[in-house]
C-alpha cells in the first residue's frame, strides 16, 4: 500500500485540474470553425473547472485545521462527548439546516473538526463521481457526433476515469487515516448494538397485555422485497412509537408451510396475535390505545416526522459522522433484525455459498427481465452493467491484486448467466440456477421462491459492490442489508436508473451550497441556501428536482448541492 500524505491530496486535485483543460483546449482546438454549436460544452467545462479549483482551496483549509487540532496524535479522545450537531433539530424540520452553518467550523470541539472533516471528504469523493459522470457524458456526445474523434475521445476518457480513480482512492483513504477507521468500528458498533437492545426489550415486554402494541398486516399484494419493505416500516413506527411490534403473516403470498418462522426468528418471545376486531386504526394520536393497526405507507394521510428517510435524533450525530447515507445504516439494522435467520435458513445460505464457491473480490449484479420491465423499469442490457462492474476492478486493482474477477448474478432469467459467461471471458460469473427458475411468474410464490429469492438478496448484500437498478425492491434491500456488513457501504453501489429511495417516504430534500445561473433549457436557477425536492439524478452530472418555494423545476449540477439530514420525532429511550 502506498504512503499517503495529506500534501498529495491537494496535488491530485490541481493535477485532475490540468487534465480537465487538456481534454478541453485540445478537443475545440481541434474542431476549429466548427466549434460554435459546442459553447454550451464549453461553459460547463470551464464550470467544472471553478468548481474543482474551489473545492482545491477548500481542501487545503481543511488540511490545515486538521493538522492543528491533531498534532500528529490521531483523533482527539473528546470525540466521545457529545456535540450540538443535532441540537434542536425537531422544530418542524426547519433547524437541519443549522448542521451545515458555519458556526460549527469555529467550534474547538474535536468531534465537531471530525464531522466536517468527513462532510467534507465524502463530498470530495462524491464530487469526483460527479466530475466523471460529466466528463463521460458530455465527451461520449462528442463522439457521436465526430466518429473521427472516437478513439480520441476515448483515450481522453481513460486517463480522466484513472485520475479520479487516485482522487476516490485517496479521498476514501483519508477516511482511514489518523485513527478514523478505529474510531467509526466502535462508534458504528456500539451503535447497533444500543439498537438491538432497544428492540429486544421492545419486542419482549414484561407483561404483554399491558404493552402497547402495533399490528402490521402481512398481505400486501407484492413482490418480497416489497413487503419486507413494508415489514420493516412497520418496524421503525413501531420504534418511533415505543409499540411491540405483532407482524401479521396471515395471507402473506410467500406463505412457507412451517409459516413465517420456518425461516426467519419470530419477532416476540411472548406477544402473539390476538382479536383483530380489538385493534383501533392508526391515527397518529391514539397514543392510549393498547392495540393499533398500521395501514400501507400509502395510506397515511397525517405523515409522521419518523417515516423514512429520517433517523433517530439521539443517533444522528454518530451517523451523520460516521456514515455517507445515514438512514440507509438505519433502515439496514432494522431489516437485518426484523430478516433473523433461522438455524436452518443460515445452513442453507452458507452450503449454497460453498456450492457456489463464493469468494472475494466479487461484485453482485441483479438483472430484471420479467414482470417489471416496461411497468417499473426499462430494460437494461448486460453491457450497462459490466461497464461499472469493469470501472470498479480497474479502480480495486490499483491498490490490490486481482488474480479472479467474479461476479454474482442474481436474475430471473437464467439466459442472461449464458450471455454474460459467453461475451466477458475474463470473468467468472457465479450464480444459482434453481434461484433464478423458481424466480419466473409461474412458480414465483412457492416455497422454492421464497428460498431463492432470500438466498439471492443475501449474496447480493455480502458481494462487495453492486450493480443494480434501484427502482427494484431487491436491489434496494440489499445495499440496505450490505450496511450490516461493513462500517460504512454508502458508496458500494452503482444504480442504472434511480438514486435510492423508500417506497412512501418523506420528501427527499438537497440544499443549495453553490450558486447556479441555468445555461440551457431545462435548467433551474438556483441560490446558496435554496432547498430542492428531489427527483433522482441523470448519472450525467445532473440532478432534478423542484425548488421549494420558487415552483422551478428541471436539472441542476448535482455537485452543488448536498443532501439535508433528515431528523425525525422519534421515542424518547433510556
Amino acid at each position: 500500500m502506498r504512503l499517503f500524505t495529506y500534501r498529495r491530496f491537494p496535488v491530485v486535485f490541481l493535477f485532475l485540474w490540468l487534465v480537465i483543460i487538456f481534454v478541453a483546449v485540445t478537443y475545440f482546438m481541434s474542431k476549429g470553425p466548427q466549434c460554435d454549436g459546442y459553447a454550451t460544452e464549453l461553459e460547463a467545462v470551464k464550470l467544472q473547472v471553478k468548481r474543482l479549483s474551489d473545492m482545491n482551496d477548500r481542501l487545503q483549509e481543511l488540511v490545515r485545521k486538521s493538522s492543528n487540532n491533531n498534532n500528529g496524535q490521531g483523533l482527539s479522545q473528546n470525540q466521545d462527548k457529545p456535540n450540538e450537531i443535532v441540537k434542536n433539530s425537531n422544530d418542524n424540520n426547519n433547524n437541519n439546516n443549522n448542521l451545515f452553518q458555519d458556526k460549527w467550523s469555529n467550534r474547538q470541539n474535536q468531534a465537531t473538526v471530525s464531522y466536517q472533516r468527513e462532510k467534507v471528504r465524502r463530498r470530495i469523493v462524491n464530487g469526483a463521481k460527479e466530475v466523471w459522470y460529466f466528463i463521460r457524458s458530455e465527451l461520449k456526445k462528442v463522439s457521436a457526433d465526430n466518429n473521427a474523434l472516437s478513439q480520441r475521445v476515448n483515450d481522453m476518457l481513460d486517463y480522466v476515469l484513472n485520475q479520479t480513480f487516485a482522487l476516490r482512492i485517496d479521498g476514501e483513504m483519508l477516511g482511514d487515516i489518523d485513527g478514523l477507521k478505529e474510531v467509526r468500528h466502535k462508534k458504528l458498533n456500539q451503535l447497533k448494538q444500543l439498537l438491538t437492545d432497544r428492540l429486544d426489550t421492545l419486542q419482549s415486554p414484561a407483561d404483554c397485555s399491558k404493552a402497547r402494541k402495533l399490528l402490521c398486516k402481512l398481505n400486501k399484494g407484492c413482490g418480497y422485497g416489497c413487503q419486507m419493505h413494508h415489514a420493516v416500516y412497520c418496524l421503525i413506527v413501531a420504534y418511533a412509537t415505543k409499540r411491540t411490534l405483532l407482524l401479521d403473516t396471515n395471507g402473506w403470498r410467500y406463505m412457507p408451510q412451517n409459516g413465517w418462522e420456518g425461516y426467519f426468528k419470530p419477532l416476540s418471545t411472548n406477544c402473539k396475535i390476538g382479536s383483530e376486531s380489538q385493534a383501533s386504526p392508526w391515527d397518529g394520536h391514539n397514543d392510549a390505545d393498547l392495540l393499533v393497526h398500521l395501514p400501507i405507507s400509502d395510506g397515511i394521510t397525517r405523515r409522521p416526522s419518523y417515516l423514512p428517510l429520517a433517523i433517530p435524533k439521539d443517533m444522528s450525530e454518530t451517523l451523520l459522522t460516521y456514515h455517507g447515507h445515514p438512514f440507509v445504516w438505519f433502515v439496514g439494522h432494522m431489516m437485518r433484525y426484523l430478516l433473523r435467520w433461522q438455524s436452518t435458513t443460515q445452513n442453507f445460505i452458507d452450503d449454497k455459498k460453498k456450492e457456489l464457491k463464493f469468494d472475494k473480490p466479487i461484485v453482485g449484479i441483479h438483472v430484471r427481465r420479467t414482470d417489471k420491465i416496461n411497468s417499473e423499469a426499462a430494460l437494461h442490457n448486460i453491457e450497462e452493467y459490466m461497464v461499472h462492474v469493469e470501472e470498479y476492478y480497474q479502480k480495486l486493482k490499483r491498490t490490490t491484486k486481482v488474480p479472479v474477477k467474479r461476479v454474482f448474478i442474481a436474475t430471473d432469467e437464467p439466459k442472461v448467466v449464458d450471455e454474460a459467461r459467453k461475451r466477458y471471458k475474463d470473468y467468472v460469473f457465479v450464480s444459482d440456477a434453481q434461484a433464478s427458475k423458481s424466480a419466473a411468474l409461474s412458480s414465483r410464490y412457492s416455497d422454492q421462491s421464497l428460498r431463492g429469492i432470500i438466498l439471492d438478496i443475501e449474496i447480493l448484500a455480502q458481494t462487495d459492490y453492486l450493480v443494480c437498478t434501484f427502482s427494484s425492491q431487491v436491489c434496494r434491500l440489499a445495499y440496505e442489508i450490505m450496511q450490516t456488513y461493513h462500517d460504512d457501504a454508502s458508496q458500494y453501489f452503482h444504480s442504472l436508473d434511480d438514486i435510492y429511495y423508500f417506497g412512501g417516504q418523506n420528501m427527499h430534500r438537497h440544499k443549495a451550497i453553490y450558486p447556479h445561473a441555468a445555461r440551457r433549457q431545462g435548467e433551474i436557477d438556483l441560490a446558496v441556501g435554496d432547498i430542492i425536492a428531489v427527483a433522482g439524478n441523470h448519472w450525467d452530472g445532473y440532478s432534478k428536482g423542484r425548488v421549494q418555494g420558487k415552483g422551478w423545476d428541471g436539472l441542476y449540477p448535482s455537485y452543488k448541492t448536498e443532501d439535508v439530514p433528515d431528523i425525525g420525532d422519534f421515542a424518547a429511550y433510556n
